[in-house]
C-alpha cells in the first residue's frame, strides 16, 4: 500500500478497539504451545483426556449441554475457553473458580436462559450473546470484573438499570444481540450504557426495524447496527433511534451491516447524519428495493469525511441512472467508496468537487468514465479495480484534468495499449500507478506517466523491459511479477530503482551484472523462476552473496533449480559447480598442460622401456603372418632349394654364423650361404643370381660394413632388379648396426626408401628383446614349402 493511499484508507476503515483486543487474545492463543482444538467433533461432554497444561481450549460447534466443575478445574493455566454454538441452558459461573488465569470466555450461540451470579475477576472478554435470556444477565458481582474489556449480551427486554452493576467499568466494546427483542405497542423502553467506546447492536434479520428503545451511551466512538430492514413507513423509527446515540461529540464511526431499504429512506438517513459529528459512515450488504426516484438533498456543511458502500444489490430494474448517481457524485466529502455494485457509470460533479479519495472497485465502468471531467481537481487517489476498462490511452486521457492525482489503481481490468504513434496524456502528478492483472504487453512502457515512483505491472503479458525506457528516471518501485520476462531489467534508464519484484516469470539465467547496473537496489524479489543451474548462473549466485541477505527477498527458499533434471528442486545456494568447468580458457590451458605432461611422461616411459621398438617388431610380425597366410600356396610352389639366402658382409660373419644361422637351422630352415653353396666354376654374379632365384626369402644383414662391401652391392643390385618388381614380401632386412642415411649410395634408392620406411628388423642389444626378434624371423617362414635338390624333391 502506498504512502499516499494508506492514511486515508486507515482513517476510512475506522478500527474499533474491541477488534484489537480480541485479535490480541486470539493471536496469543494461536502462538501458544498448549492449544487444544476440539471444535466440530460431535462432542456431548467435555473430554476427560485434556492436557493439564492447556492454555487455549476450543470446544465450539458441538452438542455439549452441561458444564461441570470437574470438567475444567484441573486446567489451572487455562486462559481461553470457547464454548460457542453448543446446547448449554444453564451455567454456574462458580465452576471457573480454579481457573484464575481465565481471560477469554465465549458462550455465545447457546440456549442459556440463566447464569449464576458469580464473577471471574480475571476476565477480559465475556460473550453471552445469541442466547435465550429474557433480561440482561447482569448481577452485582459482575461489577468486580475490573479487567473486562468486551461484553456480549442478549435479551428480550431492556430495563434502564440493567447495566448499572457495571456502569463504573471502562469497557472497550459491548455487543447487544436483540434478535428476540420485543416491546409492547405504544411502549418505549430505555437503556443507559456507560463508558463503552464500541456498541454493536444486532437485530432480527427478517423483522422490520421497530426498536423504539432509547439507548444512551457516553464516550461512544463506534456504533454498529446489523440487520436493519427499512421501508418508507418505518424509516423515521431508525432516525429517532439514532437521534439519542448521535448526540455526543465522540461518535465518529457508524457501520450498518445487512441493510434492506428504499432509496428514499437511504437518502433520508444520509440527510440526517450530514450535520452530525460522524466522520465515517460504512454500509455493507445494501439492498435497495421498491423504487428509485429523484430525491432532494441538501449538501450542508458536514463533518463526514468518508462514505463507504460495499456490495449493493439493486432490486429496482427501471430507474433513472442520473437520479442515483447525482446524489453520490455531488457529495461534499473527501472520500467515497462504492464497491461491488452493478453501477455502470458515475457522473462528473457539476462544480469543483471536494473528493480526494474515490474507490469504485468491482463495478462495470467503461472507458467513458470521467472523460472530459475538469471538476475533480482535488482528487488524489482514484481506484477503478475490476471494472470494464479496455484502452490504456483513454485511461490516461481521463486523468489529464486531475492535477492533484497521486495514486491511480486500474488493476483487474482488460487494459491494452496498441503502441500506435499517439502520445499518451497523463496527469503529471501521478506517482503511484497500478496496472496489474490486465493484458498489457511490452508497449505499455511507451504509455506511462512521466513522474512515476511506484509502478505495478504484475500479471500481464510482458516479455521484456526495453533497455532505453524514457521518462522513468524517478521510478523507485517496479513490480513485474507473473509475466513472461526472460531477463532481469537493466537500470541504465531506471536510475532511481530501489525495489524490484520479478517473481513467477521465465527468467532462467539472470545477469550477474544486475547488481552492478542497479546500484540503488535495496530490495529485489526474483524467486519462483525456472532457473537453469549452469555455469552462467554461477556468477549470479556469487553476486547475491556479495549483497545483504535483506536485499534479496525470499532467499533462499524461493530460488530453486528447474534445469537440468539432475538439479531440479535444488536451492540455488546449494548449487555448486567447479570453476574449472566454467572457465573455457582455464579449461583449455588445463587440458593442454595435462596433455603435454601426459605426452612427455608417455614419451619418457617409451624411451626408457624402448616401447617403439617393441611396437614396431610386433607390427612387423603381425604383417608378416598376415602376408604368409594370404599368399596362395601354388604361387610359392616353384623350383626352390632353400628357405633363405643370406647376404652379409664378411665383417659381420661372426654374428651370422654364431647367431642367425644356428637359430634358423634349428627351426629346420635351409639356408643358402655363398661360402658353402656357391657352385665352383661359375662366376660370383652367376652364383648370386642362382642362389636368390632358388631361395624363398632373401635376408640382407645391413650394417655399415654391408654398405661398404662390393659384393653386397652386387647382391643388392640383383635383388633390386629381380625381386623388387615382384614386391618386397620375400625380402627381409636385418639392421645389425645403425647405418647413417648419408652413407648409403644414391644408386640404392630402393634401399634408402625401405630404410626410410623402417621396414627392417633391428637386432636388439638387450637379451630380453631377442625372443621377439626371433619370433619375427620365424613368422616369415611359417608356411609349408616343397624344396628340391639337384636330384630329388625334399618336402619340408
Amino acid at each position: 500500500m502506498t504512502k499516499d493511499k494508506e492514511p486515508m484508507v486507515r482513517s476510512f476503515h475506522f478500527v474499533c478497539l474491541i477488534t484489537l483486543i480480541v485479535g490480541t487474545i486470539i493471536q496469543f492463543s494461536a502462538g501458544s504451545e498448549f492449544v487444544v482444538n476440539k471444535s466440530n467433533k460431535g462432542l456431548t461432554h467435555v473430554p476427560k483426556d485434556l492436557p493439564p497444561k492447556t492454555i487455549d481450549l476450543d470446544l465450539s460447534q458441538n452438542y455439549i449441554s452441561e458444564l461441570h466443575l470437574s470438567d475444567i478445574s484441573f486446567l489451572s493455566g487455562l486462559r481461553v475457553l470457547r464454548l460457542s454454538h453448543n446446547r448449554l441452558q444453564y451455567l454456574n459461573i462458580s465452576i471457573f473458580k480454579f481457573n484464575q488465569d481465565l481471560e477469554y470466555l465465549d458462550l455465545s450461540h447457546n440456549q442459556l436462559q440463566k447464569i449464576s451470579c458469580h464473577a471471574i475477576t480475571s476476565l477480559k472478554h465475556l460473550d453471552l450473546s445469541f442466547n435465550d435470556f429474557s433480561a440482561l444477565p447482569i448481577c452485582e458481582e459482575f461489577g468486580n470484573m475490573t479487567q473486562l474489556n468486551f461484553l456480549g449480551l442478549s435479551a428480550k427486554h431492556l430495563q434502564p438499570l440493567d447495566l448499572l452493576p457495571i456502569a463504573h467499568l471502562h469497557l472497550s466494546g459491548i455487543l447487544l444481540e436483540l434478535e428476540g427483542y420485543y416491546v409492547k405497542e405504544h411502549e418505549t423502553e430505555s437503556l443507559q450504557i456507560l463508558n463503552t467506546k464500541t456498541l454493536h447492536l444486532v437485530f432480527h434479520p427478517n423483522n422490520f426495524f421497530s426498536v423504539q428503545t432509547n439507548i444512551s451511551v457516553s464516550n461512544l466512538g463506534c456504533l454498529q447496527l446489523s440487520n436493519v430492514k427499512l421501508r418508507d413507513w418505518n424509516c423515521h423509527i431508525l432516525i429517532t433511534f439514532l437521534l439519542e446515540l448521535t448526540r455526543g461529540p465522540n461518535l465518529l464511526n457508524i457501520t450498518l451491516n445487512n441493510v434492506e431499504t428504499t432509496w428514499k429512506c437511504l437518502v433520508r438517513v444520509f440527510q440526517f447524519l450530514w450535520p452530525k459529528p460522524v466522520e465515517f459512515l460504512n454500509i455493507y450488504n445494501l439492498t435497495v428495493v421498491e423504487n428509485i426516484g429523484k430525491e432532494d438533498f441538501t449538501y450542508s456543511e458536514t463533518s463526514l469525511k468518508g462514505l463507504k458502500v460495499e456490495h449493493v444489490t439493486n432490486r429496482v430494474f427501471l430507474f433513472s441512472q442520473t437520479v442515483l448517481y447525482t446524489v453520490l457524485a455531488e457529495m461534499n466529502i473527501m472520500m467515497l467508496t462504492i464497491s461491488d455494485t452493478p453501477f455502470i457509470h458515475m457522473l462528473c460533479p457539476q462544480a469543483t468537487s471536494t473528493f480526494k479519495f474515490l474507490n469504485f472497485t468491482q463495478n462495470v465502468f467503461t472507458d467513458s468514465i470521467f472523460q472530459e471531467c475538469s471538476t475533480l481537481v482535488r482528487l488524489e487517489t482514484l481506484i477503478l479495480q475490476k471494472n470494464k476498462l479496455k484502452d490504456l490511452f483513454k485511461v490516461g486521457l481521463m486523468t489529464k484534468d486531475m492535477p492533484s492525482l497521486k495514486m491511480l489503481d486500474v488493476s483487474g481490468n482488460s487494459l491494452e495499449y496498441d503502441g500506435r504513434d499517439r502520445n499518451c496524456t497523463w496527469a503529471e502528478s501521478i506517482g503511484v500507478l497500478n496496472l496489474s492483472s490486465n493484458i498489457l504487453t511490452d508497449t505499455v512502457f511507451r504509455c506511462l506517466p512521466p513522474r512515476l515512483k511506484v509502478l505495478d505491472l504484475h500479471s500481464n503479458r510482458i516479455t521484456s523491459i526495453p533497455e532505453n525506457v524514457l521518462g522513468l528516471e524517478a521510478l523507485q518501485e517496479l513490480n513485474v511479477a507473473a509475466n513472461s520476462l526472460a531477463h532481469l531489467p537493466e537500470c541504465d534508464s531506471l536510475s532511481s530503482l530501489s525495489v524490484l519484484v520479478t517473481d513467477y516469470n521465465s527468467i532462467s539465467n539472470p545477469s550477474a551484472h544486475f547488481f552492478q547496473s542497479c546500484q540503488k537496489i535495496r530490495s529485489i524479489s526474483a524467486g519462483n523462476n525456472p532457473f537453469q543451474c549452469t555455469c552462467e548462473l554461477r556468477e549470479f549466485i556469487q553476486s547475491i552473496g556479495q549483497v545483504s541477505s535483506e536485499v534479496v527477498e525470499g532467499w533462499p527458499d524461493s530460488y530453486k533449480c528447474d534445469y537440468p533434471d539432475s538439479h531440479k528442486g535444488t536451492l540455488l545456494k546449494d548449487f555448486h559447480v567447479s570453476p574449472l568447468s566454467c572457465n573455457i580458457v582455464l579449461l583449455i590451458v588445463t587440458i593442454g598442460v595435462t596433455g603435454l605432461v601426459l605426452a612427455v611422461t608417455v614419451t619418457a616411459l617409451c624411451i626408457y622401456f624402448d616401447l617403439p621398438w617393441y611396437l614396431r617388431m610386433v607390427c612387423q610380425w603381425t604383417q608378416t603372418r598376415h602376408r604368409a597366410r594370404n599368399i596362395p600356396l601354388h604361387e610359392l610352389q616353384r623350383t626352390l632349394q632353400f628357405h633363405a639366402f643370406i647376404s652379409y658382409s664378411e665383417h659381420d660373419s661372426a654374428w651370422v654364423k654364431n647367431e642367425l644361422v644356428p637359430c634358423l637351422e634349428k627351426e629346420d630352415i635351409r639356408i643358402c650361404l655363398h661360402e658353402r653353396n656357391f657352385v665352383p666354376g661359375k662366376s660370383i654374379v652367376e652364383n648370386i643370381i642362382n642362389c636368390i632365384e632358388k631361395s624363398y626369402k632373401s635376408i640382407f644383414v645391413l650394417s655399415p660394413n654391408f654398405v661398404q662391401s662390393e659384393w653386397c652391392h652386387y647382391e643388392l643390385y640383383f635383388a633390386h632388379h629381380n625381386l623388387f618388381h615382384e614386391g618386397s614380401d620375400n625380402l627381409i632386412l636385418i639392421l645389425l648396426d645403425p647405418i647413417p642415411q648419408n652413407s648409403i649410395p644414391s644408386k640404392y634408392h630402393k634401399l634408402k626408401a625401405l630404410m626410410a620406411q623402417r621396414t627392417y628388423l633391428e637386432w636388439p642389444k638387450e637379451k630380453s628383446k631377442h625372443g621377439l626378434f626371433w619370433a619375427n624371423i620365424r613368422a616369415a617362414f611359417n608356411v609349408k614349402l616343397t624344396l628340391i635338390t639337384e636330384n630329388k624333391d625334399v618336402k619340408t
